[in-house]
């Protein structure tokens, strides 16, 4: 999992959490993410910037 773009998939995997809920933050801005034509991807840096918010006590 050293690879800088991540799929949905394997950022649900990463997290334990289901595609759907994956998606659904993606969706709502509250995962940092862009499109490569229909398909999203999370940079990973921006991945570990959304844990550290949610560590620091931030809530989506």
């Amino acid at each position: 999992m050293d690879q800088e773009i991540m799929t949905i998939t394997q950022v649900a995997k990463y997290l334990q959490i289901s595609d759907m809920t994956t998606y659904k933050l993606v969706q709502e801005g509250k995962i940092p993410a862009f499109k490569v034509g229909r398909h999203w991807r999370v940079k990973k840096v921006d991945l570990s910037e959304f844990i550290e918010k949610q560590k620091k006590g931030d809530r989506f």
